[in-house]
């Protein structure tokens, strides 16, 4: 087995992280080791200790690291009997594995030993420390033992291997230009939005460039769904408690849920979904056959319970506006809508400038709703529909939803990164619980098949991910200052002013700046901006009425008259390059 692999990588990190526990416990003997496990890209292990982890510990440890590593102490694996290894572990105070080793059924255990440092593990391990090439210790953070905020908090070192010093410097570099994309950073620096703690944690504060960008998503993503045949709809942001022990939310989605308040003493829920109005929405009124398929759409605000360890800038939050829709079909109609579907998800995608994905195809689960043949009809027009669009995908044997199968779309970033965004589920259970019918060809009651569809999954989640995508250097369309109009000394702001004003009145987002300070001051204060264009106002452009654009990165276009500039910046913003 060699690093190229998946498993190869696993087994290597888990080694690394095996050198890295023996390192702490050489430099800090006081401390006690919990569990250390491989993850993507790297590894971490976690410690119960009094003092709290500095930067300048993980140099040490690393270096500590280099020690255990160039010794080549060989890994030594030893099947011994659970009673001997909890009186092993007892013995020098590890009782983070002595409850593990309590909850494991099995009678044999396996642990590693290397130059004389012990560890529970199942393996398997690399042969040698010396068969670790390159690691990196990355940073500290704290977490709750096996994650129960009601446990001790631990601290928790995470870090990363690699097969020669080359790649970690590959690895690294992206880190770096990972952290120079961050989406807190740059809404910091944009001025586009924040999170106040006698707000809420979790809850977004949009302020006007932020809020601009949203505003043009959701223009364009209303104005489409209309061409597309939705019906847009508005709910409240609470329902009475019943409505979700129908829906089963309070069943099965409990512990994403706050707790209910009263009012006029009867209990009622904040909602975390907002598929439950849109099915009374459609019970309203009696439905056709021939009115089929019906389909609704909403940017729906819901408030869901995360718990503050995993809350993440705009990427994981506690209310979020998700831009839903469901649609109501026959169980003939199936297929056709899902192809549907599909086709806006992408065309919705490539328009903010993604072009790779990921594709999942999630199937029955062990416990389900619905009967084979539905399960089996649904699935099929699924993959059907990925087929017809040549979208290369990988099966997730027992990944969807309890109601139905669902297809799964990740968008890879600028940097290769994949995020969940857009989701297709197919749904045979809330129509039974709602008892959703509608008249067929045959004058009888029958029951309509729902499809819940995300296409950016949450506006905040979906501006987030586009924020580290373009590193805040927004297409034109989406910049909330399209062009700056800057003056080189005051007496050229009147005829600014009326350039500025042109592109406003024909929908431009232009900004003025007739500050007296110098033109290479407001240059770079543009760029700094990220401002898509620039335009610099002096004499000759004053006299003859003609100017350039200069783009953000410095390249100059034009000249253009009034009219031929706006007409130039207009093309550019519809056709959404």
């Amino acid at each position: 087995m060699t690093f190229d692999s998946d498993d190869g990588k696993n087994i290597y990190r888990h080694s690394t992280s095996h050198v890295m526990a023996h390192a702490v416990k050489k430099l800090f003997p006081e401390a006690r080791v919990a569990i250390g496990p491989a993850i993507q890209d790297g590894f971490y292990y976690d410690f119960d200790i009094d003092k709290t982890f500095t930067p300048e510990d993980l140099v040490s440890i690393e270096k500590e690291m280099e020690k255990i590593i160039k010794k080549d102490s060989p890994f030594v694996c030893r099947q011994i009997p659970r009673a001997e290894a909890i009186s092993l572990f007892e013995s020098v105070g590890e009782q983070y594995k002595v409850e593990l080793l309590k909850e494991i059924p099995d009678e044999i255990v396996s642990v590693y030993e290397e130059d004389g440092f012990i560890d529970l593990c199942r393996g398997p391990h690399l042969p040698s420390t010396g068969k670790i090439a390159a690691v990196k210790l990355l940073s500290i953070a704290g977490a709750y033992w096996r994650g129960d905020e009601k446990r001790k908090m631990l601290q928790r070192i995470y870090g990363t291997s690699f097969s020669n010093p080359k790649e970690l410097k590959k690895y690294l570099d992206f880190l770096e230009e990972v952290k120079k994309r961050d989406h807190r950073r740059i809404g910091k620096e944009l001025d586009l939005f924040s999170i106040n703690d006698e707000v809420g944690p979790g809850l977004i504060l949009w302020h006007p460039n932020g809020a601009l960008i949203r505003k043009t998503i959701e223009d364009f993503w209303r104005d489409e769904h209309l061409k597309a045949g939705y019906q847009l709809l508005y709910s409240p942001h609470i329902a009475r408690l019943d409505l979700w022990r129908t829906s089963g939310h309070i069943d099965f989605y409990h512990e994403n849920m706050y707790s209910p308040m009263e009012v006029e003493g009867t209990p009622y829920e904040i909602k975390p979904m907002n598929c439950p109005f849109h099915i009374h929405i459609y019970k309203s009124s009696l439905k056709s056959y021939r009115e089929f398929p019906v389909r609704y759409a909403e940017l729906g605000t819901v408030y869901r319970f995360e718990r503050s360890g995993v809350l993440h800038g705009l990427l994981r939050v506690r209310g979020f506006t998700q831009d839903d829709a469901h649609i109501f079909a026959r169980e003939d109609q199936i297929e056709e809508e899902i192809l549907t579907v599909l086709d806006f998800i992408l065309f919705i995608l490539r328009t903010f400038g993604f072009e790779q994905f990921d594709t999942y195809l999630s199937t029955r689960p062990e416990k389900y709703v619905g009967t084979d043949e539905h399960w089996e009809k649904a699935t099929a027009a699924l993959e059907s529909a990925l087929r017809a669009k040549d979208l290369a995908y990988s099966i997730d044997e027992g990944g969807g939803a309890f109601y139905g199968p669902k297809i799964d779309i990740k968008v890879k970033d600028s940097l290769g990164r994949a995020w969940q965004c857009s989701t297709i589920q197919v749904d045979f259970n809330l129509p039974e619980r709602f008892d959703m019918t509608y008249r067929g060809t045959d004058g009888r009651e029958h029951r309509p098949i729902m499809v819940h569809r995300a296409l950016m999954g949450s506006l905040e989640r979906f501006f987030g991910v586009l924020v580290e995508h373009y590193a805040g250097a927004f297409p034109l369309w989406l910049a909330p200052v399209q062009v700056s109009v800057l003056t080189i000394s005051e007496k050229h702001a009147p005829y600014a002013r009326e350039i500025a004003s042109a592109m406003r009145q024909k929908g431009i987002r232009a900004e003025l700046d007739a500050d007296s300070e110098k033109i290479s001051n407001k240059i770079r204060k543009s760029t700094v901006k990220k401002v898509p264009y620039a335009i610099v106002i002096g004499d000759k452009e004053s006299e003859q009425g003609s100017m350039s654009l200069r783009r953000r990165n410095g390249e100059n276009v034009g000249p253009f008259t009034c009219d031929e500039l706006v007409s130039f910046l207009l093309e550019e913003i519809n056709t959404r390059r």
